[in-house]
């Protein structure tokens, strides 16, 4: 998990963070596949993600096949009836009525798989974003829903820093990856766990609040805005947004300000 986390945050490619998960998760919890649903997403749309190992048997199937996987039975009702978001089974949560379910059935004749775990986005609302993991014979052991429930604040991490990143390249001007006479700029100096940190110190947002938003220590973020100060030349808060905008790492304060 540890090695995980560190290859996530280091990624500056928002989308190569989710594919990430999908390829390593499964083998943490002895499944097969996994599919990982963002943004808004329903029957028919919205960001929707799959494993390496299985996107090719999905390629396969029919409008109507694969609605009903994104519809995401059970998991849409049970976690649509209340604002819990503990991971739990397909069996746990509806018991015998997930092995007669159209959607279990489906998923055993196209790959042979029984058994999904939902792990949702901590924070997550309505559609609710995370992810399902599947897998063939015996059920997840409770064990193993443990090791998911203490994986949540590292998804909601990295799907914090894709956030970020996506904001940062809608944010960034065409040129801003090079410099004067073609030198690299700033943005290629900056870590993506820095370039985030910059985007919300941009939001005014104080050291703890940047913490508590990224899952990270206080202690932390002090450390990222040190080396921020130090890659960009500046000495507080209001110099570095100033300096940033100047080099096109994010947009002038009212742009940054409007667009949630």
């Amino acid at each position: 998990m540890v090695s995980l986390a560190v290859a996530a945050l280091h990624e500056r490619e928002p989308d190569r963070l989710w594919p990430l998960l999908a390829d390593a998760l499964p083998q943490l919890f002895g499944g097969d596949a996994l599919i990982y649903k963002l943004d808004d997403w329903n029957e028919s749309s919205g960001t929707l993600g799959l494993s390496p190992g299985v996107a090719a048997e999905f390629d396969r199937l029919g409008d109507e096949a694969l609605g009903l996987l994104r519809a995401g039975y059970p998991f849409a009702r049970h976690y649509g009836s209340g604002d819990g978001r503990e991971p739990v089974t397909a069996h746990r949560a509806v018991g015998r009525a997930w092995s007669a379910s159209r959607t279990a059935g489906l998923l055993g004749e196209i790959m042979d798989l029984d058994h999904v775990l939902a792990i949702p986005l901590p924070q997550s609302s309505t559609p609710v974003t995370g992810c399902l993991i599947y897998r063939s014979g015996t059920d997840f052991t409770d064990d193993q829903v443990r090791v998911a429930r203490h994986l949540q604040p590292l998804l909601a991490a990295v799907d914090e820093q894709r956030q970020l990143l996506e904001s940062w390249q809608r944010l960034t001007v065409p040129d801003a990856s090079a410099g004067p006479c073609g030198a690299p700029s700033a943005a290629g100096a900056l870590t993506p766990r820095e370039t985030t940190v910059l985007l919300l110190l941009v939001d005014a947002l104080t050291a703890s609040a940047i913490g508590r938003r990224l899952g990270i220590s206080e202690r932390t973020v002090h450390k990222h805005i040190e080396n921020i100060y130090r890659k960009l030349g500046t000495r507080d808060r209001i110099s570095t947004v100033l300096r940033a905008q100047r080099l096109g790492l994010v947009a002038p304060r009212h742009a940054v300000e409007n667009r949630w």
